[in-house]
């Protein structure tokens, strides 16, 4: 068991190395990855339960008793990101199937290891938590709206089957997850820390297998979608820091809403745009699975080296002038 425990701490910090080398293995040998593509709605479920069985009801009091925070950072999450998404494709040209995909990319729910990532950079870990279960939680019905105001344009959505889709791979694994953790503490309480191993092994076994999937596309529309992601992914964690300063929130706040603004469940935009779309439209959340998870590791060390009083003063100048 501690050789499992040392494993999945090792993955939990090289995740964003071990997705890279997961994605660059898949594009030079694809046909070896593309088998996995089936599996890519089970392996989402396995991360959600394994969400399930770390989430508790404290992690949900923040709503309740401090909710401003969470609903400001919830809000400018559903409703900034897949506006820039939507901005970005118009801007960028985006064929139809991408620009359906950045969209969905956009209206996810934030991902699991944003909570890392602030922690990492010393903000607020409980409003961290706070938004990524309740926007999760909200995902079945935003996000498949989302994509049809936004994303219909492109390509047909049947919100009614998005939301099928979601209840299946997020919300009914969670509830499994929180079952068996109701019942079986114990269990759960020895096993807790090998959860991170099992995750990232699925997600990665989901990056290798839409990259398989896209082994053509990503020599031909690669470098865009990169392109289209890594501006997505900036503005997310600018405009996010920019609200809650707006608000007048503590920078601990701040540092935690814009991560979570920023970083997004890219593993269900992958699942999703495989399940109703194609797997090219998947491509832009693959992007999402690598940049993302290198990107809040290097804000998060950035910020980890500040401290709150010197990022207030930087701030406040800022604003004066």
């Amino acid at each position: 068991m501690k050789i499992l425990e040392k494993l999945s701490a090792l993955a939990g910090k090289y995740f964003a190395i071990l997705v890279i080398f997961a994605a660059v293995i898949a594009f030079i040998f694809p046909s070896t990855f593309t088998v996995f593509g089936s599996y890519i709605t089970i392996l989402l479920g396995v991360v959600m339960f394994g969400m399930g069985l770390t989430l508790k009801p404290v992690d949900f009091k923040l709503v309740f008793t401090n909710p401003m925070p969470v609903i400001a950072g919830i809000g400018t999450q559903y409703t900034i990101m897949p506006l820039i998404a939507f901005g970005l494709a118009y801007l960028l040209k985006l064929p139809p199937e991408l620009a359906a995909g950045l969209v969905l990319l956009g209206s996810v729910p934030g991902g699991t290891a944003s909570n890392v990532m602030v922690y990492l950079a010393k903000g607020n870990v409980a409003l961290s938590v706070a938004m990524t279960s309740l926007s999760t939680m909200l995902a079945p019905i935003m996000t498949p709206l989302l994509l049809y105001l936004l994303a219909g344009q492109w390509l047909p959505v049947n919100p009614l089957a998005m939301f099928m889709s979601i209840l299946q791979v997020i919300i009914i694994p969670i509830i499994l997850g929180l079952v068996v953790q109701r019942f079986f503490p114990t269990v759960v309480d020895k096993g807790v820390s090998v959860i991170p191993l099992i995750s990232v092994a699925a997600i990665l076994i989901i990056v290798s297998a839409v990259t398989a999937a896209n082994a053509n596309n990503v020599v031909s529309a690669g470098f865009l979608v990169f392109i289209a992601v890594f501006l997505h992914n900036g503005f997310g964690l600018l405009l996010g820091y920019l609200t809650a300063l707006a608000m007048g929130l503590n920078e601990n706040d701040r540092r935690a809403i814009s991560i979570e603004v920023g970083m997004q469940n890219s593993g269900l935009g992958v699942a999703l745009a495989t399940a109703h779309f194609s797997p090219l439209a998947a491509l832009p959340s693959v992007w999402g699975a690598i940049w993302h998870n290198i990107s809040g590791p290097i804000l998060a060390t950035f910020w980890a080296n500040k401290s709150i009083d010197e990022t207030k003063v930087k701030v406040e100048k800022l604003v004066e002038h």
